[in-house]
């Protein structure tokens, strides 16, 4: 496979562009670094084509944006008519209404709606008003939410944030919800918020309604960090799936097929807090994203696109069960259909990166992208499945032989996938 557009790019990116990508996960060090391309040119459907002209079937999906699928007609045009009309403008715009009465009509917990443009600055909104509302400080967190200084902070790559911000942030367990007690009981009436995401672990013996319980005995508002898991799960989030209503929610990736936006919704007393907030940007209100927001929840809606996803991720999920039990290799698929990913573990049962490298290099080099999440979209046919299950056979033979001789390097043939950042707590 011939990658030499993508190498070229990247020997410029190098010397003009700080670690040379505009976002961490997309790096090369994510991937396998001298087999896997580094630039992409164009999509359509459930399909990528890199600058050197490979194609290749797509999971990681922009890293969760694309749910209906690349260049999908209803969201395209909606896009294009609307940059047509225009994009930003010296005053409101109709959009702003239109989108926010269709998140409140679909999301549970929606009450009031304010948009951002990144996952970041909807988590960062959402703490400002449990902040603003509670008048205490600190934060319990599980999961990831953004580049924002007060979750930042808690990462290795925290340098310029000041390290105040690292007192007043608590991480707890998923599925253990002692966790979350003892930081309640170690910072009485400090607690501000309980922010979280789902991850890719089912909750257990009501681990969701207890956690929400604990914030509110607590004096705190439950937050859900649904970046991920918005309009994937259900039309109406994580929350709808599992039947709980938090007092927000961060909204973003899934909701506009790829186009930038977000939203923070909630209840009216906690939202009416953004009035006394700095939470204004000059393209909050900016109206491509929109415009591609409405076609998306709407398509979602019309299609049954939900329905869909779990299926075809599902069909997927027994296919690699079957060939990690019939290859006898040690691979764990965690989440749900329409939201998983791939863990290798070692013989001693530790996550093996030197295993997922493997796999990710020999899988690439058949067209099939594979990464970190596995995301499935409505354009992820049939076809598309069964060759990408071909070729994870073939990918997985491969580790099992290389295993068996103990000697992965020896198959390697670019740079093992790196991590983006290391948790602090």
């Amino acid at each position: 496979m011939n990658i030499s557009k993508s190498e070229h790019l990247w020997k410029r990116a190098i010397e003009i562009i700080p670690r040379g990508t505009q976002t961490l996960s997309k790096g090369p060090d994510q991937f396998v670094d001298g087999v896997a391309p580094k630039y992409l040119d164009y999509g359509k459907g459930s399909h990528v084509w890199d600058v050197d002209g490979n194609e290749f079937i797509d999971y990681p999906m922009a890293l969760g944006p694309i749910m209906l699928g690349y260049d999908y007609p209803r969201v395209t045009e909606a896009v294009i008519k609307q940059l047509k009309k225009g994009t930003v403008f010296t005053l409101m715009n109709p959009l702003e209404v239109e989108l926010a009465e269709l998140l409140i009509e679909t999301i549970p917990c929606a009450e009031m709606v304010r948009f951002g443009k990144n996952g970041a600055d909807s988590t960062m909104a959402a703490i400002r008003i449990a902040r603003a509302y509670t008048g205490r400080d600190h934060i319990a967190y599980c999961g990831y939410h953004g580049c924002h200084d007060w979750y930042a902070v808690t990462t290795s790559l925290n340098r310029g944030i000041p390290e105040f911000n690292a007192s007043l942030v608590h991480a707890f367990e998923y599925n253990k919800p002692e966790t979350l007690e003892k930081i309640f009981a170690e910072y009485p009436d400090q607690i501000a918020a309980v922010i979280m995401e789902q991850p890719g672990i089912e909750p257990e013996d009501n681990f969701l309604q207890k956690v929400i319980d604990a914030a509110h005995t607590n004096g705190a508002l439950y937050v859900l960090d649904e970046i991920c898991t918005g309009y994937r799960y259900s039309l109406g989030g994580a929350q709808g799936y599992y039947g709980i209503v938090p007092d927000l929610a961060c909204f973003g990736k899934g909701m506009a097929n790829g186009l930038p936006i977000s939203a923070i919704v909630g209840k009216k007393e906690f939202m009416k807090e953004l009035s006394d907030i700095f939470f204004s940007m000059t393209y909050s209100g900016e109206t491509t994203g929109m415009a591609a927001a409405i076609a998306t929840i709407k398509e979602i809606r019309d299609k049954n696109v939900i329905d869909y996803i779990w299926k075809q991720g599902k069909k997927l999920r027994d296919g690699l069960k079957n060939i990690k039990e019939e290859t006898g290799i040690n691979m764990d698929i965690p989440g749900n259909p329409p939201r998983s990913g791939l863990v290798f573990r070692d013989s001693e049962g530790n996550a093996s990166m030197d295993m997922k490298s493997l796999f990710l290099q020999e899988t690439v080099k058949r067209g099939i992208l594979f990464g970190g999440p596995v995301y499935i979209t409505f354009s992820h046919t049939d076809e598309d499945i069964n060759r990408t299950l071909d070729v994870s056979y073939e990918a997985l033979r491969i580790l099992k032989k290389a295993v068996d001789e103990n000697d992965i390097d020896r198959y390697m043939e670019g740079k093992k996938v790196g991590t983006v950042y290391r948790a602090r707590n």
